[in-house]
């Protein structure tokens, strides 16, 4: 055991001087306007050279040493929270192998290398979330594996209609990109993109990944599985300016982030509840990005990161206390018995709803206010103005059930705040949370921009937010929650609670379908006519003329003589 402990505090060592250099390095790229590429030819064929190119510019470096900094804190944090497993040098392994996967796809500026860390993060992923070796957790893993291979065959597909550029190096031809003729690409990259980050109708797979241990699911939430889709459309977005798929993504983001809202204010799941508030973060990013503001989406993913993280790992203390429960109506009144926790959680809480002055405030309320200056239309409008008020709500709801409310655990429970290997990385994150939007800002925005808005569409976030804060305390404070009073709408709480039916659609309908019909067309094909046109039928065929050869080489009179007959006969009654 102290040899494993041993081994996660060094990894945690390297990957907090790794994060250290890597934003320095930035910051001092930003001051200077400055970008180093390592590029090295592997093979050229018909004048596209297969070669692995990294970039190193201040995006990629910032986001790299976020992710880094993210993975040494949940690699500390697991010393205390796996304590007791006995695969942990395992799941170590696992977790530098999921943050050296999402590193590859960061520096990667051309579609061959990008493949690889892309399907580094599904195939690793895959192994974490079947941790626990149970047919829950099986369930999930093949669930996520598969809905992540969609965005990879869409990869593949688009480096093959790349290749008639001569390169794979989207990052530095983005202005040929945006001719009307690589639409279908475009499309492509949106679809992958769409996928990794769980978009419908592949939001399914997002809470089912939460059978993965709670340290992981706090690495995946914050800065590497979901918004490696993020961070490539991020890259792209020079090339999706005034096309359809822009318009598109615009769609699908904005009613992903309804949805997750939505179905989060009906779960009671902590986990879960968590994972859809990354749902329409992603939402929130990719929304963004539909606008043609690359650049707000990045700020808004850095400082989600730093958030979302301490979010888990206050959801993973506070599963760790209550024995295991994960449901929000075990739990209540938790800020008495765990004031540290419970201070950082709702310091997360707040920076997730943009409340004044931490760091979602900053990128969130940013990215409103310019949604509202911009091209938007009444429906993306309006779902943005619900989302905004449905995230306030299920987070009030859930320092209700959790924080505040009565407390509805066993009688004999010790919970504390005593694990300081716990507490020590969430003091590290919450720093970030309170300050991490103000210094982002100045670095990444130094220059002021003009906001031009009367006071009411000024105010409307604050609005919304405080009125659906409001309403996701009182509704559960006066017992109003959705308990009695839901089953006469049964129907809708399904639909709604279940994220619009798509876990089902997604394992049920269309896993069906899709196996009848390549039955069929197994059977049609493979060991049908394909058996009697091809490999077996030209065995027969081939066999039957041996025989027919073999019967001339004996010289047998009597079947030539019947031969002559027959062929005689044929030509009489011709």
């Amino acid at each position: 055991m102290i040899w494993k402990i041993s081994m996660n505090l060094t990894s945690m060592v390297f990957l907090l001087l790794g994060s250290v250099s890597s934003i320095v390095l930035s910051v001092y790229e930003l001051m200077f306007n400055k970008c180093y590429v390592i590029e090295w030819e592997i093979i050229s064929v018909n004048s596209s050279v297969i070669e692995v190119s990294y970039v190193f510019d201040w995006m990629a470096l910032m986001f790299l040493g976020f992710v880094l900094l993210i993975s040494s804190m949940v690699l500390f944090y697991s010393g205390s929270y796996m304590e007791g497993d006995y695969n942990l040098d395992r799941f170590i392994y696992l977790v530098l192998a999921f943050v050296a996967s999402m590193g590859v796809l960061i520096v990667s500026p051309n579609l061959i290398s990008i493949l690889l860390g892309w399907d580094g993060l599904g195939l690793v992923s895959y192994a974490l979330v079947i941790y626990y070796q149970n047919e829950k957790s099986a369930n999930a893993g093949m669930l996520t594996v598969l809905s992540n291979r969609v965005g990879d065959v869409a990869i593949l597909l688009s480096i093959g209609l790349m290749l008639s550029m001569g390169s794979w190096n989207f990052l530095f031809s983005s202005l040929y990109l945006s001719d009307e003729l690589n639409l279908l690409m475009k499309f492509l990259i949106v679809v992958a993109a769409m996928t990794k980050s769980a978009q419908i109708p592949f939001s399914a797979w997002l809470p089912a990944a939460m059978a993965a241990p709670t340290p992981v699911s706090s690495l995946v939430h914050s800065s590497t599985l979901v918004t490696a889709g993020v961070f490539l459309m991020i890259r792209f977005s020079p090339a999706l300016v005034n096309s359809e798929a822009q318009v598109f993504l615009l769609l699908v983001s904005c009613l992903t982030m309804f949805m997750s809202g939505l179905g989060a204010n009906f779960e009671y799941d902590l986990k879960k509840i968590i994972a859809l508030s990354t749902l329409s973060q992603l939402g929130v990013m990719l929304s963004i990005i539909g606008m043609g503001f690359s650049g707000l989406a990045f700020f808004h993913l850095l400082t989600h990161a730093l958030f979302k993280a301490l979010l888990f790992m206050c959801a993973g203390v506070i599963i760790h206390n209550v024995k295991g429960f994960q449901d929000i109506r075990y739990m209540g009144s938790l800020s008495s018995f765990m004031p540290l926790t419970s201070m950082m959680m709702n310091l997360s809480n707040l920076a997730l709803c943009g409340a004044p002055f931490l760091a979602g405030f900053y990128s969130k309320d940013l990215i409103l206010e310019v949604a509202f200056m911009s091209w938007i239309n009444v429906v993306s409008f309006v779902l943005y103005v619900l989302a905004t008020s449905l995230t306030v709500s299920y987070t009030f709801r859930l320092i209700y059930y959790s924080l505040s409310g009565d407390f509805n655990l066993i009688g004999l429970s010790n919970i504390s705040d005593e694990s300081v290997v716990m507490t020590n990385p969430m003091l590290v994150l919450s720093s970030g949370a309170v300050v991490g939007g103000a210094s982002l800002s100045w670095v990444i925005f130094p220059e002021m921009h003009m906001i031009c808005m009367s006071g009411l569409m000024k105010m409307l976030v604050l609005l919304v937010s405080f009125a659906g804060g409001l309403t996701g305390y009182l509704m559960n404070l006066m017992n109003l929650d959705y308990k009695l009073n839901c089953l006469s709408l049964y129907g809708v709480t399904v639909f709604v609670g279940s994220m619009w039916n798509l876990p089902f659609l997604s394992t049920f309908n269309l896993s069906n379908l899709s196996l009848t019909s390549g039955g069929y067309v197994i059977k049609l094909s493979d060991k049908g006519w394909s058996e009697v046109l091809g490999g077996q039928g030209g065995f027969n065929f081939l066999v039957k003329s041996s025989v027919f050869g073999q019967v001339f080489q004996d010289n047998s009179v009597k079947v030539i003589m019947k031969i002559f007959l027959m062929s005689l006969i044929v030509i009489l009654l011709l």
